[in-house]
């Protein structure tokens, strides 16, 4: 009956506030989807980059024996060791902002201590200790380059939707900030290093 005494007004007035209530909850289940997206993509870069900073690790948990072999030949030039081990010192050390430019430092000093290698010192060249080593380096170089294009394939996806409109009102909520890629400056960096002694 009470239904049936209402006026066209109060019809009206009902029929907004439904619609006001359904663009509400409309608006709360797309906010609540999205943050949970920008929860999974910010958890998604940072698993990629774990899996690379393990790989990273590895590398410069074999240098050490690499320039032990190294050392054992009286004539190598210490210099060129002393590089290889404060460019890995320095890239234990670096902050993931700064892990691009000492990852390519150590990329560097590994060419220079590969190089040498490979023009100046032959019985080094033929031990099979050293062999052994810089074939699981270059394994790494493979797997760091590898999980590079991963991580740097989800820093794209997350920007992207960082930026995009309305997409971007959710981030700025959230306080989301444009991440790096992890990248070489150098152009010769951007090469895995050789270690073939062919």
């Amino acid at each position: 009956m009470f239904i049936s005494t209402l006026s066209p007004g109060a019809w009206a007035g009902i029929g907004i506030a439904i619609a006001v209530v359904a663009l509400a909850l409309i608006f709360a289940v797309w906010w609540i989807a999205t943050r949970n997206k920008f929860v999974l993509f910010k958890n998604d870069v940072d698993e990629s980059y774990s899996a690379m900073d393990v790989h990273m690790k590895k590398r410069y948990d074999l240098i050490p024996n690499l320039v032990e072999t190294c050392k054992g030949y009286s004539k190598f030039e210490s210099d060129t060791l002393i590089k290889v081990t404060e460019a890995r010192r320095l890239a234990i050390a670096a902050s993931p902002e700064d892990k691009p430019q000492a990852e390519a430092a150590l990329g560097a000093s590994l060419r220079t201590l590969l190089n040498a290698v490979n023009e100046n010192y032959p019985d080094l060249k033929a031990n099979g200790q050293f062999n052994n080593l810089s074939a699981q380096l270059e394994q790494l170089e493979h797997e760091i380059a590898n999980s590079r294009k991963y991580y740097n394939a989800k820093i794209k996806i997350y920007n992207v939707k960082l930026e995009q409109f309305p997409t971007n009102i959710v981030a700025k909520s959230m306080h989301l900030k444009k991440r790096a890629f992890f990248e070489i400056e150098n152009a010769a960096e951007r090469a895995t290093p050789q270690v073939s002694f062919d």
